[in-house]
């Protein structure tokens, strides 16, 4: 399914001629048909002959509402520029062709209209030479030129002939499984409740899709769905489609919204664009100049900062960030328009290279307009990785939302990135930017030696410290751990690889004296704090850390070879018995109520047993 847009003079003809065309009458207001004259957006639609149903957006031809016009042309494939024989080239056509131009709209016709009030074949000759000149260095520098009158009907076959030809060769409307529907209409139906319409891209639409609206982020489901007043249950890409949805009151949207599935899009009201100043402004575009942004259905007021020029002289391209006054969704890759406020005048438009840069960008900055002129210009895998930047892995999704990709060819910009070593493929299928990647492990190598220098009797940083001090995920912080081989993770400890604990012939010493006393009495072992008299507290968790000594109780501990005696032990009474109490565990290691309860209470909490009333029987990690 296409559509196409028809633009021109408020007295060229163009709602007569789609009356001609479709047998719909466009105006809907009656203003417009007691002025005779489009004010706001009319839609209507007819079936090609080669089968294709094609959607026809009438936008107003008046200047004074170019802006309703703005609001319609956003979704169109092709154009229809129409000029009257009887007036030729008007102002407003010249807008009209620079903002087709701006908009990127390379496919349309020039239609030639009302040849009827014309009599001589030479003064229609002289006015098709005119346009010819005048459309010669924008999109439609070769727009086929055809004769009609919508009052006699001469020409019109001929114009469905060229309008069919033209839309065949455009590629197929592409299906990223990201539905849009920009709002250029919303109502409400008695007994169904609120309608939206407007020009699907992106992705289909469903009856029962769950769906958000942006920028407010209420959400709703589809009730409904008509493309050209015919009742459907899947929308296609291309197509004009109006939308019943349950949930969502018609007050609460707004021409301008966008219709998308839920966490699809976010809005932004900082933008980073590549613009294109028209020639036929009469003054520079300067930093800070407020200006009406136009892009989709949605408008704003904005404030200008221009990235890499004192001013932008008419006719010249440059980077500009934008402040919107509004929140807006908008993805990479929209067109958009700048017009002044007041007064009103089209002074340029381009190109959405970043929708949510997420910061003010410091101006003249080289870095930052070649990190712009990658996301713009670069191979599919420079967009990837630049779409992957942020220390934080992201999901194919994102990346698909980013770059505007089909999925075949994100699949290929993957791979084009992987091979060149720009992207790096976490083991949960998300993705970091190569430098991303270092970058992080060269923070966690650093954290760690900076753990090691201050704490060398420590055998490790504790995990959760490294996740806290790096501030990712815990999730982000295995993986990383699991895909590198200079850092060691042991349990909740993770210490750099080369890194091992070394005593003092001193500090050996002290710590011969400890595990003698230790082992003299071995179930009735000096407390935490006698220990750490004898050996110095450093030395004292540095044999924690090593397990030389296992820590039961903030006051309790014993030699690794005590403690294996003691679970050994109370695993034996309870495969003898079938349980085992305090009282039992005491009298069998000859040990006394405090360090028997404290042991107990600790292999409970590590699953070596478990506890039923006063008994405990065999835990889940209890050992064979």
């Amino acid at each position: 399914m296409r559509v196409v847009g028809t633009a021109g003079h408020v007295d060229h003809g163009k709602s007569s001629l789609v009356r001609r065309l479709t047998g719909i009458d466009p105006d809907r207001l009656a203003e417009e048909k007691a002025r005779e004259m489009t004010i706001d957006l009319g839609f209507a639609w007819l079936t090609l002959p080669d089968g294709e149903t094609l959607g026809i957006v009438d936008v107003p031809g008046h200047r004074d509402f170019i802006e309703n016009m703005l609001a319609g042309v956003g979704g169109i494939d092709a154009a229809l520029l129409v000029i009257a024989a009887d007036e030729g080239v008007m102002p407003q056509t010249r807008e009209h062709l620079a903002i087709l131009d701006l908009l990127g709209i390379t496919s349309g016709i020039i239609v030639l209209s009302k040849i009827d009030m014309i009599d001589d074949a030479d003064w229609l000759d002289l006015v098709e030479t005119e346009i010819l000149d005048f459309v010669s260095n924008s999109v439609l520098a070769n727009a086929p030129v055809v004769r009609v009158s919508a009052r006699t009907g001469a020409g019109i076959d001929t114009l469905i002939t060229t309008l069919t030809h033209q839309l065949q060769q455009l590629a197929p409307r592409t299906d990223y499984n990201q539905p849009r529907l920009p709002v250029d209409r919303v109502f409400s139906i008695s007994g169904f409740g609120t309608v939206v319409t407007g020009t699907l891209s992106g992705g289909t639409l469903q009856i029962g899709d769950d769906i958000e609206i942006q920028p407010s982020g209420l959400k709703g489901r589809i009730r409904g769905l008509q493309s050209y007043k015919q009742t459907v249950t899947v929308a296609l890409p291309g197509s004009r489609v109006a939308v019943n949805i349950v949930g969502i009151e018609r007050s609460a949207i707004t021409r301008g919204d966008v219709l998308a599935l839920p966490g699809q899009l976010h809005p932004t009201t900082l933008i980073d664009v590549y613009f294109r100043h028209l020639e036929a402004v009469d003054r520079p575009l300067l930093h800070n100049a407020q200006v009406k942004f136009f892009s989709g259905a949605s408008e704003s007021l904005a404030r200008v900062r221009l990235l890499n020029d004192e001013q932008l002289a008419p006719g010249i391209e440059g980077w500009l960030q934008l402040e919107l006054a509004n929140p807006i969704s908008l993805t990479r890759s929209d067109r958009f328009i700048l017009r002044y406020p007041s007064p009103a005048q089209t002074i340029g438009g381009g190109v959405i290279v970043n929708p949510q840069p997420g910061k003010r960008w410091r101006r003249f900055r080289p870095e930052v307009i070649t990190s712009l002129q990658t996301q713009m210009q670069g191979t599919p895998a420079e967009r990837i990785t630049q779409a992957a930047a942020g220390e934080m892995p992201v999901k194919t999704a994102h990346l698909q939302q980013a770059t505007g990709y089909t999925t075949v060819e994100l699949d290929l910009a993957l791979q084009e990135a992987l091979v060149q070593r720009l992207i790096v493929q976490l083991p949960d299928n998300t993705y970091l930017t190569t430098a991303d990647y270092q970058n992080l492990l060269s923070r966690m190598i650093k954290e760690l030696q900076i753990f090691h220098a201050s704490e060398p009797l420590r055998a490790g940083m504790p995990r959760e410290e490294l996740r806290s001090r790096l501030n990712i995920k815990n999730a982000l912080l295995t993986m990383l751990l699991e895909m590198q081989s200079e850092m060691v993770a042991e349990g909740s400890i993770t210490r750099l690889k080369t890194h091992e604990i070394r005593f003092t012939a001193a500090q050996q010493q002290k710590i011969h004296t400890l595990l003698a006393k230790m082992n003299a009495d071995p179930f009735t072992p000096p407390s935490y704090a006698d220990a750490a008299a004898i050996t110095g507290e450093p030395v004292l968790k540095a044999l924690i850390d090593l397990g030389r000594i296992i820590q039961i109780a903030p006051d309790v501990i014993f030699t690794d070879s005590a403690y294996e005696t003691l679970v050994m032990g109370v695993l034996a009474i309870i495969d003898e018995h079938g349980k085992v109490d305090a009282k039992g565990v005491r009298d069998q290691f000859n040990s006394s109520r405090k360090y028997v309860i404290a042991l107990l209470e600790y292999l409970d909490t590590v699953g070596i047993t478990q506890r039923q009333g006063d008994d405990r029987v065999r835990g889940k990690h209890a050992p064979a």
